[in-house]
């Protein structure tokens, strides 16, 4: 993806009255020519069809790659002049997007890198891999085949989690792919998150060994099948509302996406919208072999270094938390009740086999139903071994808008801090690091924030994973006080969608 970080580090880089002249068009010179065009400005419902609507008129397109939490996008075209065309274009007239007023220039790269073997411009693979950004919801193969389907028969599915969640979709041809490409790319399954980008694949056929939740084969029905029983209750729900999602208020339709008439299956039973399933209770997810339960147990933690505080500040980031509890005779174990089940399946997904102070973190869904304070005792920091953190302030999914605000992310090197004093600076986080016994961080960066802005945001990469990790347990909900002030700020931090700065 150098490209993409290219593009990126470029647009940051440019001073304020450069950007502000990008916005009007007219500095597209100060970048050499390129057939690849990068654009800004771009609305959040923006997929790749609507990129190809809107800019072949200038030419043929070879690629696209979206950046959707950016709300950018590389385009490349097939010969520079047409590129040309297109950045002159919009310096003069705006040029609309999804009825979005969008701002071009040309990119610091000359070509697309594709993945894998795809030196085919137009991608000759029926074969896609998608990346599940922001997965605030469980991702299973009726998930991805109810909104892969109605675009090109799909045969294939494998879902896999290494680096968050991603998957593999097989269509039945070439010419269905890059339809479901154009048509999704860029596209929330569920409204603001699971956020879909979509590149071809290196393998061109799949091969798949069970059907189940991760993976399933729909030319092989009974491929070495669990009974089924209420665990393939797939609702293709093609332009009706799904039921309401749930008690605790995450929304109540499904977005409906409009899929331009090119990319349509010819089928006249294919509707124009396509409304995607809201997560139910009873979903293949719950019944398909996965247990289900509002609990995990968490061992492998450290027995001097881990309490319930920082078991919170570590596990807040995938779901609310309601109670933590350390086993008495299990030591180094302690049972988590989180807000829902799906809160518990994205802890499992993103923190088992995390290495935390030394030891590897084993998460899994326990069999309790919640969790009961007995057999309460003071761990090695003369904390107590329960704390109810239902009514905590700092819990971050408390209403569908604060959960959609949060960036789901497996751990990475780089955090991302916000809400934190004015006065802070880089030696500020050097002294917690130290007053908290944390390695420290190797690269600082701070936003710009604007005149009336009452707190600093920003980015801390340290050397390793392991190590970001453990200043998160420790600084995480920090209480800062400012001199003089009246209340402390709570430092809030996640693990960022960047891989370095």
């Amino acid at each position: 993806m150098k490209e993409v970080a290219a593009a990126t580090k470029a647009a940051a880089a440019r001073p304020p009255e450069h950007a502000q002249s990008l916005e009007g068009g007219g500095s597209h010179h100060k970048v050499s020519v390129s057939p690849v065009v990068h654009v800004r400005g771009l609305c959040e419902s923006v997929v790749e069809a609507d990129l190809v609507e809107a800019l072949e008129k200038f030419g043929t397109i070879c690629y696209v790659m979206m950046m959707p939490f950016k709300r950018q996008a590389l385009v490349e075209f097939e010969n520079i002049d047409s590129a040309k065309e297109c950045v002159t274009f919009a310096a003069d007239e705006p040029v609309y997007i999804a009825g979005q007023q969008a701002f071009f220039n040309y990119s610091t790269s000359k070509r697309i890198t594709r993945p894998g073997n795809t030196d085919d411009p137009s991608g000759g693979n029926k074969v896609l891999l998608l990346s599940i950004q922001n997965p605030l919801y469980p991702i299973t193969v009726d998930v991805l085949y109810t909104v892969c389907n109605p675009v090109g028969k799909v045969q294939r599915i494998v879902i896999f989690k290494r680096n968050g969640i991603q998957a593999m979709v097989e269509f039945e041809s070439v010419l269905c792919a890059q339809k479901a490409k154009a048509a999704l790319n860029g596209a929330d399954i569920y409204a603001g998150c699971c956020t879909l980008k979509i590149e071809y694949a290196r393998p061109t056929r799949l091969n798949v060994i069970r059907n189940d939740n991760d993976s399933w084969d729909y030319t092989k029905p009974y491929l070495g099948r669990r009974d089924r029983g209420k665990g393939r209750q797939r609702q293709a729900i093609l332009g009706d509302h799904p039921s309401s999602f749930r008690h605790d208020g995450y929304g109540s339709h499904g977005p409906l996406l409009p899929l331009p008439s090119r990319y349509r299956m010819g089928s006249r039973d294919t509707p124009e919208l396509v409304a995607y399933p809201l997560p139910q209770a009873s979903s293949s997810y719950m019944h398909g072999g996965s247990p289900s339960g509002s609990v995990v147990m968490v061992s492998g933690l450290h027995q001097l270094k881990m309490n319930c505080s920082r078991v919170f500040n570590l596990f807040c980031l995938y779901g609310n938390i309601e109670k933590v509890k350390f086993m008495k005779t299990i030591p180094g174990t302690a049972l988590v009740e989180m807000g829902d089940e799906y809160a518990v399946e994205r802890a499992v997904t993103h923190l088992n086999n995390v290495k935390l102070f030394g030891k590897r973190l084993n998460v899994c869904v326990s069999k309790q139903h919640s969790v009961v304070p007995s057999q309460i005792f003071e761990l090695e920091d003369g904390t107590s071994s329960y704390k109810d953190f239902a009514m905590s302030k700092n819990n971050r999914f408390t209403s569908a808008g604060q959960a959609s605000k949060n960036i789901i992310q497996p751990p990475s090197c780089v955090l991302h801090y916000y809400n934190v004093p004015l006065c802070v600076t880089e030696e500020t986080f050097t002294k917690l690091c130290n007053d908290h016994e944390v390695l420290p961080f190797i690269k600082y960066k701070v936003f710009d924030a604007k005149a009336s802005a009452k707190t600093l945001s920003g980015l801390l990469e340290w050397k390793c994973k392991t190590d970001a990790v453990e200043a998160l347990t420790a600084l995480n909900h920090y209480q800062i006080r400012v001199p003089n002030g009246s209340n402390p700020y709570t430092l809030k931090l996640c693990f960022s969608t960047s891989s370095h700065l």
